[in-house]
C-alpha cells in the first residue's frame, strides 16, 4: 500500500503555500475521512483567518487582551491531531514504518488519542488508543467513530502510569508501533513551528508589536512548545505553564486526581523544555468546570451583569472545553501577576470545544445542582476574582528541580539514560530540534 500525500509543517503553518491542485482538492472535499484533509491540519481557515477570540475585558477583569486560538476546526475537532500526524510523519521519514497492516498505539488522556484515531487510517494504518476509563463519554465515542480500537485503563486524567504499563504490554507485539506524545519530539516540533508560528503572525495581524506571555496547561507539554518559537522572536515573552491545584506536580511534587481533562498527568514530560519556562500557575479544577458552565449556559447573566452583547456571547457559545477554560483562568492570573496593560496581549489556546463535554456538565449539575441565576452570578468571580496565589517563579533553581523530576518517570521507569536526561538541560538541544524542521520538510516533499 502506498502512502498518501503528506503535508510539511511549513504547509500547515502557511496553507497558502500548498500546491494549487492540493488546495483545490481540500476545498472541494466534504468528507472528513478523506486523506487529503491531512492538509487541513492548520490553524488557518480557507480565507487565511485564524479561529480566535479576544475576550472582553468586562469578562476577564484585566486590561491585558486575552487572545485565545481555537483548535476546534482541525480535523477531529482538536489541534492535537497535528502532533499525532507529526509523530507518525517522523517515524515514516526515519524508515521505521510503512503502511503494512501495523497498528499505531496512541497513549493519551483524550484529544491526542482522538487525533490518532483520525490520522492513522488516513495514512494507511490501524489505530489503537489507550486512555483512562474516567475520561468523558464523548471522548470514547469519537475514538470509536473514527474506526479505532480503544483500551480503557484504570483511573482518571492523572493516571498516566497506568497508561504506560498497558503500553509496555502492547509493545511486546511487534505489530504494534507506539507513538508516545509525552516523549516524541514530533509533538514538540509541530507546536514550535505551526502553533508558535501562527501565534506570532496572529499577534502581528491584530496590531500588536509582540506577545507579553503565552500560557498553556501541560498535558504532553506539546502546546507550550509554541512559546519557545514566540520567545525566539519576542525575547520578552513570558512562558507560563498551568497545572491543577489538585495535582500540583511541578509546583511541589504533588499528586492526585483532578477533573481538567487533557492536562496535569502527574509527571514531567520528556519533551517539556522546562528551562525556558518563566512561571507556573495552578488552577482549581472545580473553578474550571463551573466557569465552563457559566460561559456555555449563563449568557443571560453575562449580558445583565457584564454588559456583554449578543455578538460577544455568540462567540463564546461552544468555543471552550474544560482545558480551554483552565488556560483562560491561567492567562488572567498571569495578566494580573505581571500587571500587563492594554498593549500587552496574553496568548493561549482552546485545545478543543464544548462538543466533547456535555456529559461533564451533566455530572457537574448532578453533583452540585443546577446553575441558577444566583449561582451564575457568583461564578463570575472565577474570572474577576482570579488571584495570584498558587504561582511559582521559574528561578534557575526551580527550573532545575522541574528538570530533575523527569528522572523518576523517564530514567527509572521508561528506560532513558542519565546522559539523555542531562542533554535536555542544555538550550542547544532544543535549538537543534527546531533546526531539523526544514530538513524533515524537504524529506516529506521527496516522498511525493
Amino acid at each position: 500500500m502506498s502512502l498518501p500525500l503528506l503535508p510539511t509543517l511549513e504547509e500547515l503553518l502557511h496553507p497558502e503555500t500548498q500546491p494549487e491542485s492540493i488546495r483545490d482538492r481540500v476545498a472541494a472535499s466534504t468528507d472528513e475521512l478523506d486523506p487529503i484533509r491531512l492538509f487541513d491540519m492548520t490553524w488557518r481557515d480557507a480565507g487565511g483567518g485564524v479561529d480566535s477570540i479576544t475576550l472582553p475585558s468586562a469578562m476577564t477583569g484585566v486590561a491585558a487582551p486575552i487572545v485565545v486560538m481555537s483548535g476546534r476546526r482541525f480535523p477531529s475537532g482538536s489541534h492535537k491531531v497535528g502532533p499525532a500526524y507529526s509523530c507518525l510523519r517522523e517515524m515514516i521519514l526515519r524508515g521505521e514504518i510503512r503502511p503494512d497492516g501495523s497498528t499505531l498505539v496512541f497513549p493519551s488522556t483524550g484529544n491526542y488519542g482522538i487525533g490518532g484515531a483520525w490520522v492513522g487510517p488516513r495514512v494507511g494504518f490501524k489505530s489503537l488508543v489507550v486512555l483512562p476509563e474516567e475520561m468523558s463519554a464523548e471522548r470514547f465515542e469519537k475514538i470509536r467513530a473514527y474506526g479505532a480500537d480503544v483500551i480503557a485503563t484504570p483511573g482518571c486524567e492523572s493516571n498516566v502510569k497506568e497508561i504506560y504499563d498497558k503500553v509496555a504490554e502492547l509493545r511486546a507485539d511487534a505489530n504494534n508501533r507506539i507513538l508516545n506524545q509525552f516523549e516524541d519530539f514530533g509533538n514538540y516540533r509541530f507546536h514550535y513551528h505551526v502553533t508558535g508560528g501562527t501565534a506570532v503572525e496572529l499577534a502581528r495581524e491584530l496590531g500588536y508589536s509582540g506577545i507579553a506571555a503565552f500560557v498553556s496547561a501541560m498535558g504532553s507539554a506539546g502546546t507550550i512548545a509554541a512559546a519557545d518559537r514566540i520567545k525566539a522572536e519576542h525575547a520578552g515573552c513570558r512562558i507560563v505553564g498551568a497545572e491543577p491545584i489538585q495535582c500540583p506536580t511541578l509546583y511541589n511534587v504533588g499528586y492526585g486526581g483532578h477533573a481538567i481533562e487533557g492536562i496535569g498527568d502527574k509527571h514531567v514530560t520528556w519533551i517539556h523544555n522546562v528551562r525556558n519556562m518563566d512561571m507556573l500557575v495552578c488552577i482549581d479544577d472545580q473553578a474550571c468546570l463551573e466557569a465552563l458552565q457559566l460561559v456555555q449556559e449563563g449568557h443571560e447573566t453575562l449580558a445583565e451583569e457584564l454588559g456583554l452583547g449578543r455578538g460577544a456571547l455568540a462567540h463564546l457559545k461552544d468555543f471552550f472545553g474544560v482545558s480551554g477554560i483552565c488556560n483562560v483562568l491561567g492567562a488572567i492570573k498571569t495578566a494580573r501577576l505581571y500587571e500587563f496593560g492594554a498593549d500587552e496581549p496574553v496568548f493561549t489556546v482552546a485545545t478543543d470545544s464544548f462538543d466533547r463535554y456535555p456529559s461533564v456538565l451533566e455530572r457537574l449539575t448532578a453533583n452540585c445542582g443546577p446553575q441558577t441565576e444566583d449561582v451564575a452570578r457568583r461564578r463570575i468571580q472565577h474570572f474577576h476574582g482570579a488571584d495570584t496565589e498558587w504561582c511559582q517563579e521559574g528561578t534557575m533553581a526551580v527550573r532545575k528541580r522541574w528538570h530533575n523530576q523527569k528522572y523518576f518517570t523517564w530514567v527509572e521507569q521508561q528506560g532513558k539514560s542519565v546522559e539523555e536526561l542531562n542533554a535536555l538541560w542544555e538550550p542547544s538541544f532544543w535549538h537543534a530540534l527546531a533546526d531539523e524542521i526544514p530538513g524533515l520538510d524537504e524529506a516529506t516533499l521527496a516522498l511525493r
